[in-house]
């Protein structure tokens, strides 16, 4: 059976598993936890997951970033960006979406929120949205932000944890990704989409 945004959204009203998530794929070496001193370089952020049903699979649109990005530079990740003064979470992943792939914000039903993430390299703290689109759209991509998109399909590579090597600002270290295309989906990103795919398991078994 077919996982439609009903089902989504209500298994996102229920409990999640957060912490437990995300140390699934978090790299070595990093934590999760804000401590006092992380204050002044603390970065409110937020991400949309943005899903669309296509053969039977549930198909995530995720985006390379460029070399040249400042933040997290060449790797695989979520729509979204730094919270604008004004802007409510929510917005900001919307607007985002909207600059950096072309999918314009009315188009998108927001079916709910995964739990915050703190990405300790970098200070920003992560707000998780799960939105929802009918069909596949037409995607523009921003080239100053976006290299390249990656659909990546939910359901057929939810068994396709690996463990590699990487380079990281941190010197090399092994981590737990999901390579998809000949890329490495790992960090924030994987810890996110770990979480998600725990939301499934724990409220959606019997259609996964």
């Amino acid at each position: 059976m077919q996982i439609s945004a009903k089902h989504i959204k209500k298994a996102l009203s229920g409990q999640l598993r957060g912490v437990e998530s995300h140390q699934k794929m978090m790299p070595p070496g990093r934590k999760l936890n804000v401590a006092a001193n992380d204050s002044r370089r603390l970065k409110s952020s937020s991400v949309l997951l943005l899903l669309f049903p296509e053969n039977n699979d549930l198909i995530l649109c995720l985006i390379k970033r460029p070399a040249t990005m400042k933040h997290h530079a060449g790797q695989v990740a979520l729509p979204g960006g730094q919270i604008d003064p004004g802007e409510t979470a929510i917005e900001t992943a919307l607007r985002e979406t909207w600059e950096e792939i072309g999918v314009p914000p009315g188009n998108v039903k927001i079916l709910g929120a995964l739990s915050e993430l703190f990405v300790d390299v970098s200070g920003f703290i992560i707000r998780p949205f799960v939105g929802w689109l009918d069909e596949k759209p037409q995607f523009s991509l921003n080239p100053l932000e976006v290299e390249k998109i990656l659909l990546f399909p939910l359901i057929g590579c939810r068994n396709a944890l690996q463990e590699t090597e990487l380079e990281t600002v941190t010197g090399r270290l092994t981590v737990p990704c999901f390579p998809f295309e000949g890329e490495i989906i790992w960090g924030a990103t994987a810890m996110i989409i770990s979480e998600f795919y725990d939301m499934l398991e724990d409220n959606l078994q019997d259609k996964i």
